[in-house]
């Protein structure tokens, strides 16, 4: 008996996570699907390029400048030790195109956009404005999710180039305006270090990292009603916590195996 209930134990978990991963899989690809077939389709995904990239364009510059003036202060005293402060350019540049820029950008809109959408989808699902959709013959997932999923490939990849330009203005303001570093040095590391592999690798994280938000996010609103641990405004919190933890786990297993592939 008592291999038994350790047995369901283990295993009650793990079907319940492979349930999980066959609902995204399967709400992903209506997703897709969906913005093929949707109707007007092109204003709903200009509307959420506003919401998910527009309105965060401050914050998303704002955590770049002070990350790149870290970066360059940290790296500074780091090279210094080693007589190598001549490569804080490529410190910095480097760091940030393909690593820190996608990640923390992906992050920071999971904590913004993120659990807003989540939010915003799941009041409609308890209030059963979804229903209402379907009973009007408008594909709820056409008009919720296809839309931002189309504007998160236009706007992750915008703002990770945004983080990434001013995160190494940063490091300048630190290494040239604050240590004295030699500004034609700084930017000759950067010119002769960074490649096309650089950049295209932060590129594809950063539509990976969207697509994942989006789909986390979007599938955690739409069925907010089918928790166990809650009901009612209750539920859509729990879903908005529960989406920002769970895409922000798959951004870092992403950045993982993204990374293994580019290296």
């Amino acid at each position: 008996m008592k291999a038994a209930n350790i047995l369901e134990a283990i295993g009650t978990p793990f079907l319940e996570m492979l349930g999980f991963m066959g609902s995204v899989a399967l709400f992903f690809a209506e997703g897709v699907r969906r913005i093929f077939t949707s109707v007007r389709i092109f204003s709903r995904t200009v509307r959420q390029i506003y919401v998910i990239g527009y309105q965060s364009l401050f914050l998303i510059a704002l955590i770049s400048l002070f990350c790149g003036m870290v970066l360059g202060l940290q790296g500074y005293y780091t090279l210094t030790r080693f007589g190598a402060v001549g490569f804080l350019g490529a410190v910095v540049s480097l760091s940030l195109i393909r690593e820190l820029g996608p990640v923390l950008t992906a992050i920071m809109l999971t904590g913004r956009a993120g659990s807003s959408m989540t939010a915003e989808i799941g009041v409609m699902r308890i209030t059963d404005q979804i229903d209402a959709l379907d009973v009007m013959d408008i594909n709820s997932v056409s008009y919720l999710v296809s839309p931002r999923l189309v504007a998160s490939l236009v706007a992750f990849p915008l703002l990770t180039a945004i983080f990434d330009v001013v995160g190494i203005i940063g490091g300048y303001m630190t290494a040239v305006a604050l240590l004295d570093m030699n500004q034609g040095t700084y930017f000759y590391r950067i010119a002769s270090s960074v490649t096309m592999n650089d950049v295209a690798c932060g590129f594809v994280k950063s539509l990976v990292f969207g697509i994942v938000v989006v789909i986390i996010c979007c599938h955690q609103g739409y069925y907010a009603n089918r928790r166990r641990d809650s009901v009612g405004p209750e539920a859509v919190g729990n879903a908005t916590t529960s989406a920002v933890v769970t895409a922000c786990i798959l951004i870092l297993a992403a950045d993982y195996v993204l990374t293994s592939i580019y290296l």
